[in-house]
């Protein structure tokens, strides 16, 4: 049984326009690029104790002091060009 079905699939090719690896690649890096930030803002909510624009709840002087975008150099396949 495949991870994710098959008409999920044709969706995803469908709305990203996929049409060779390098475009699979691309989209590849956007949904783990957003997954990660997602999983490192949930992370930052439960260690401070408080979600971003819920300053009401705050009860610690641990703070969020923003964030920068960052570039990642992983590969996630080689390519055989």
């Amino acid at each position: 049984m495949p991870i994710i079905p098959k008409d999920q699939l044709k969706a995803l090719i469908k709305e990203y326009n996929l049409k060779d690896p390098k475009d699979i690649q691309e989209m590849l890096k956007k949904l783990f690029g957003d997954t990660l930030q997602e999983m490192l803002e949930a992370e930052l909510d439960h260690e401070l104790g408080y979600t971003k624009y819920d300053y009401k709840n705050k009860q610690t002087d641990n703070s969020r002091n923003g964030y920068s975008f960052k570039n990642s150099k992983i590969k996630l396949w080689k390519s055989r060009s």
